[in-house]
């Protein structure tokens, strides 16, 4: 999939105007990644956020015990990453691709660069950002009362 169609499909841009999208799809990397490799790492500086445009990835965190516990599965369409473009801190999750798979990546400082040009539109695009992230917050939390009962 090109970058453009990934990016006009994906609901965080929702709302951008297409000069937007356009730009952002162009200051975008492409990314091929092997099944079972690494795209980040729990623990580890992070700048960049992903954007899925094909194949699966888990989101893993490790539990106390040191063992893995799946958080999601992403696939096409999907994004992971953001929390690093939000604050920028070390990752508080990794991401490992279940086969291969195809991602496009967004720097802080593209973003920044989006601020700087259309400030409104990125209004737009961290609204959406924090509702998706709210989102995900809520479904974790129904997870784990759900696990608790």
């Amino acid at each position: 999939m090109n970058a453009l169609t990934l990016f006009q499909q994906v609901p965080l841009f929702a709302g951008l105007e297409a000069e937007t999208i356009e730009f952002l799809a162009q200051v975008s990397q492409p990314l091929q990644i092997k099944g079972g490799e690494f795209v980040v790492r729990e623990g580890t500086p992070g700048n960049t956020m992903y954007l899925v445009a094909g194949g699966e990835v888990e989101v893993v965190k490790r539990a106390g015990t040191g063992e893995e516990v799946v958080l999601a599965c992403l696939r096409t369409n999907d994004f992971f990453g953001e929390m690093s473009i939000v604050e920028v801190v070390n990752r508080s999750a990794s991401v490992r691709a279940l086969g291969g798979t195809e991602l496009f990546s967004l720097k802080n400082s593209d973003l920044h660069h989006l601020y700087q040009k259309w400030p409104k539109e990125y209004a737009v695009l961290i609204l959406n950002l924090a509702r998706d992230l709210s989102r995900r917050l809520r479904k974790l939390d129904e997870h784990f009362a759900a696990r608790a009962h």
